[in-house]
């Protein structure tokens, strides 16, 4: 009786907490996210598409259209039937789409209501690799049209489907994330366009050059692409701009640079065009050490200017705004993503949404409203809207009926996980910096507390390495944290250097040094957590991460005996194997300025891999892959998993069927975090 009372009073004075439960993988099958967004012309429908786990399968996305201002929304087609993005045509009354409704998959149009939804032609897809790549939907101007990208075979698809199987590509490997098979389809990306009333779609552009990312102009002239016109894609990935004629496919070319560039797009005038670009002469098909910015010129390709150059982080997904006079951008920021825009006028950057958290799809209303997508401290993406001329909030002062003259507070205008999180206790995250080991740097990391922390209690702390290393963690809601703060863990996420968001100094700091400094960074993160939080238990450390940061944790765990269990996903953890067979090869010429067999450069990368240190490898580690990953071949894995075993390190092996790189099916990422709890209870409970 007497703990049914403690109990029961220990609830009365802790309301908040009565019904709060943690996070339990399973919730991932229940979580949903909004992706693209797009409003119609009028500015009276939202067309948006929503992600959902299933628990077979990968996640898949659906379409839904809004109306505003009450935002009340309809699904696009049927339970089965699945949509992405919709591109509104020039008077608002159709949209397009590419999915599958029934047993029709391809390019699709409908009423802008949803109804009415007619089936025009294929769009067939590729596994070869790609970045960056822009929209594969446009509308003519009189909506007469719609151009759109499919592929074609290309040259040597007969001896790469045969028996044997003979290559003669250099680039043979699939696209990273496709995940089914071991072998590029060699079909390339090629633009057509069909009559919205129904008929044969015309080829614009032939192979076996690809030709992508297209943009009508305004005047229905030109359709703009991204083709690569000079150098053999396979070899040296520069991308260029080009206009092609709808009526004859002559194509115009309109850059001619080392440096590459991406996603055009035409002003509401036609007179300029605004599109990502880089200044350096080497990218790659996986990442680029450079950050890409906000660039305009003329439609001629005079008066080439980087607008962006203001704003010194990644940017990406932009817009000219309706009146042309403005770009918008999003850009990585100090573990978010903003919202940014830069009057062509002024050329100074307005920061337009910049609360913690990932700004992800977005449009711009006529009357400068703003429709966007957010991810943020409590929730996976949502949609809100940012209404100018909205009612002003009634307060002292404000006269009733007042109008706001700018973008209004955010609405939310979905609620797509109400029930999924209704009672979870979600942690918080906090941030804090510490200076490098070398000086050279300050660096920010970001530590979610544990859930159920008392005054004298200790908790497990995990590691949580991103990958790139191009990339950022953030305050954002992140649900593998969340679980493992359910399971009462702290989790640290370090932004080393080499990181996006910090500048194009902190980005490249990490050229020609992998497993290097940015491994410093992330254990002083460490050390730094542990003094400043003595409730971490030094005794139960664990490093997990994927790519990149499965690389930094399987190299951690052989400079180091802190960590008492390791999981690292896709690593890298011998370098020199990796550069050759993965599916992209300038990525180690980018990274360390020259390829593996010139200068000293082989000693160097064997001497930054894990393997061959993994004798000093203490961590019990289980090694987590896709079975079809091109990015970082299974053999990774394979090799320091026996190398592991061989110095008698506690090591298992996880092998996922159906994964690329990383592991994306809800049922095996349910299992994932099932068996890292368990892997990491166990490690922990050895003395």
């Amino acid at each position: 009786m007497t703990r049914r009372i403690a109990l029961f009073a220990a609830f009365l004075f802790t309301p908040t907490l009565l019904f709060a439960r943690p996070l339990t993988s399973a919730d991932l099958y229940k979580m949903r996210s909004v992706g693209s967004v797009s409003l119609s012309p009028d500015g009276t429908r939202i067309a948006y598409s929503v992600e959902s786990n299933g628990t077979t399968g990968r996640a898949y996305r659906q379409l839904y259209i809004a109306t505003l201002p009450s935002g009340e929304s309809t699904r696009v087609g049927g339970d089965a039937d699945r949509a992405g993005s919709a591109v509104w045509s020039a008077d608002g009354k159709m949209f397009a789409f590419n999915g599958k409704v029934g047993d029709k998959s391809g390019l699709h149009v409908a009423n802008a209501d949803g109804t009415g939804i007619r089936f025009l032609a294929e769009m067939t897809d590729t596994n070869s690799p790609l970045t960056f790549e822009g929209a594969t939907i446009d509308w003519s101007p009189d909506g007469r049209q719609i151009a759109f990208v499919s592929t074609v075979p290309g040259p040597e698809t007969k001896d790469a489907t045969g028996d044997p199987i003979v290559i003669t590509r250099y680039l043979y490997k699939p696209d990273a994330g496709e995940g089914h098979t071991r072998f590029n389809d060699n079909r390339r990306r090629e633009i057509f366009v069909i009559d919205v009333a129904g008929g044969t779609p015309r080829a614009l552009t032939t192979g076996p050059r690809e030709h992508h990312s297209i943009d009508w102009s305004p005047d229905g002239r030109e359709i703009l692409a991204v083709s690569n016109l000079d150098h053999d894609p396979d070899y040296f990935y520069n991308q260029d701009v080009v206009a092609i004629s709808p009526g004859n496919g002559a194509i115009r070319r309109i850059t001619a640079t080392e440096s590459a560039e991406y996603q055009p797009k035409f002003s509401p005038d036609g007179k300029q065009i605004a599109f990502l670009g880089t200044k350096r002469g080497l990218t790659d098909l996986e990442t680029t050490m450079e950050d890409t910015h906000v660039w305009v010129m003329n439609a001629d390709g005079t008066g080439r200017r980087e607008i962006g150059a203001v704003v010194d982080n990644r940017q990406g997904n932009h817009s000219f705004s309706p009146d042309g006079a403005s770009v918008y951008f999003t850009a990585l920021d100090r573990g978010s993503v903003r919202l940014h825009r830069i009057p062509l006028s002024t050329g100074k950057a307005e920061t337009i949404i910049s609360e913690p958290g990932s700004v992800g799809g977005y449009a711009v209303a006529k009357d400068g409203s703003i429709l966007y997508t957010f991810a943020g401290l409590s929730d996976l993406a949502e949609l809100f809207i940012r209404e100018t001329n909205a009612p002003a909030p009634a307060r002292k002062g404000v006269p009733p009926g007042a109008r706001l003259m700018g973008p209004g507070p955010a609405r939310q205008l979905t609620s797509l996980n109400k029930a999924a999180l209704e009672g979870v206790d979600i942690a918080p995250v906090q941030s804090f910096t510490f200076m490098a080991a070398d000086f050279k740097f300050e660096v920010e990391a970001f530590l979610t507390l544990p859930l159920g922390r008392t005054a004298d209690s200790k908790h497990p702390m995990i590691v949580m390495i991103h990958g790139g290393p191009h990339g950022q963690q953030g305050p954002a809601f992140n649900f593998k944290s969340q679980f493992y703060a359910g399971q009462g863990y702290a989790t640290l996420q370090v932004n080393y250097r080499g990181s996006t968001g910090y500048g194009q100094k902190f980005a490249d700091g990490v050229f020609a040094d992998q497993n290097g400094q940015e491994g410093m960074d992330v254990l002083y993160g460490v050390s730094a957590a542990l003094r400043r939080n003595p409730w971490i238990d030094p005794a139960r450390l664990g490093v997990e991460g994927t790519s990149y940061g499965g690389q930094l944790s399987s190299w951690l765990i052989t400079q180091t005996p802190i960590f008492k269990a390791a999981i690292p996903t896709a690593a890298i953890t011998n370098i020199i194997s990796y550069n050759y067979m993965t599916y992209y090869n300038q990525y180690e010429e980018m990274e360390w300025g020259m390829r593996p067999h010139q200068g000293n450069l082989m000693d160097v990368l064997w001497e930054r891999s894990a393997l061959k240190h993994v004798a000093k490898a203490k961590a019990a580690t289980m090694m987590v892959h896709g079975e079809n990953d091109n990015d970082v071949p299974i053999a990774e894995a394979e090799q320091f998993y026996i190398a592991l075993r061989d110095v008698g390190v506690d090591a298992i092996f996880v092998r996922y069927p159906r994964e690329g790189h990383g592991i994306r099916e809800p049922k095996h990422n349910v299992d994932l975090m099932d068996r890292s709890v368990a892997w990491y209870e166990k490690s922990f409970a050895k003395k």
